[in-house]
């Protein structure tokens, strides 16, 4: 059965994360809009009579770096090469970057069939996590930009301005909160609500400790309704090894892991990257 691929419309990348809520990938529930800003061509589908069937995102983060994302297909249309196809398809609009992705371990030798490599993993954490405000948090102000811009690139080893900008624009279902030490920007981190709970991410800190801080802080700054949230996930990074620990010691049980993997040269990220923002976009 033929398919016809081109860029996903925004209603497309709507359904796209309707299909990965039903497998268990718990999308934010105001993440449409802000994966989209990020690269409006980074998202593709194939359809088959008219109607999507598959879809993947392929975001270009700056001139060096794209992420590989929401790789779907629905069931019926599975195993006729149409989702393979729309892969390669998708794959060219990274050109010459470096394309990241967080994939399910089964599908790691097919992604390393693509030349994918395996750079470490990313295990997403769920518990109960108090809200407390602290002295030393406050919500983003417009004049942040420039200095969380700085902390991100540190953090992650790349620029993504277009995707921090949406990520960090405040709704009712996403917040960010910013952490101080003598008179400057050390940290940073944002919740967002769930189809199911709250997930924190990207955290930005000094440290296990200070990451702690601002997540609870960020508990602590959520719009009304957010607060009596039962379930928090936060997305840890392998080398988080020491917040793993406090969360696990707070109650947190890993839930859900993928395998980072890097066709081209792996970004160097810095010791500050407690947990990502996302599975699907880094």
């Amino acid at each position: 059965m033929s398919s016809v691929m081109r860029v996903a419309t925004a209603a497309d990348v709507a359904l796209m994360l309707d299909w990965a809520a039903a497998e268990g990938w718990n999308p934010g529930l105001g993440d449409a809009a802000a994966f989209r800003a990020a690269d409006p061509q980074g998202f593709f589908v194939a359809e088959v009579e008219g109607a999507p069937v598959a879809a993947i995102s392929v975001v270009n983060h700056s001139d060096d770096i794209a992420f590989l994302g929401l790789y779907l297909c629905r069931p019926d249309h599975r195993g006729q090469g149409i989702g393979y196809a729309l892969w390669q398809h998708a794959l060219a609009h990274a050109g010459g970057r470096t394309v990241g992705l967080d994939g399910v371990a089964a599908q790691q030798a097919n992604y390393a069939k693509s030349g994918f490599a395996l750079a470490g993993s990313t295990t997403r954490y769920s518990g109960a996590l108090d809200a407390v405000a602290d002295p030393d948090v406050r919500p983003l102000r417009e004049g942040d930009s420039a200095a969380l811009a700085a902390l991100d690139e540190a953090a992650n080893g790349y620029a993504r301005p277009a995707f921090l900008s949406a990520w960090l624009a405040p709704d009712q279902t996403r917040w960010s909160v910013v952490l101080e030490a003598e008179g400057a920007i050390c940290g940073v981190a944002t919740a967002r609500l769930c189809r199911e709970g709250i997930k924190i991410g990207p955290v930005i800190a000094p440290d296990a400790e200070a990451a702690l801080r601002l997540a609870r802080a960020a508990l602590a700054a959520a719009p009304d309704g957010a607060e009596a949230t039962p379930e928090v996930m936060i997305d840890l990074p392998e080398a988080s090894a020491d917040l793993a620990a406090q969360l696990q010691t707070l109650g947190f049980a890993p839930t859900f892991a993928t395998a980072r993997m890097y066709r081209g040269p792996a970004p160097q990220a810095g010791t500050t990257l407690q947990a990502i923002a996302t599975m699907e976009l880094g």
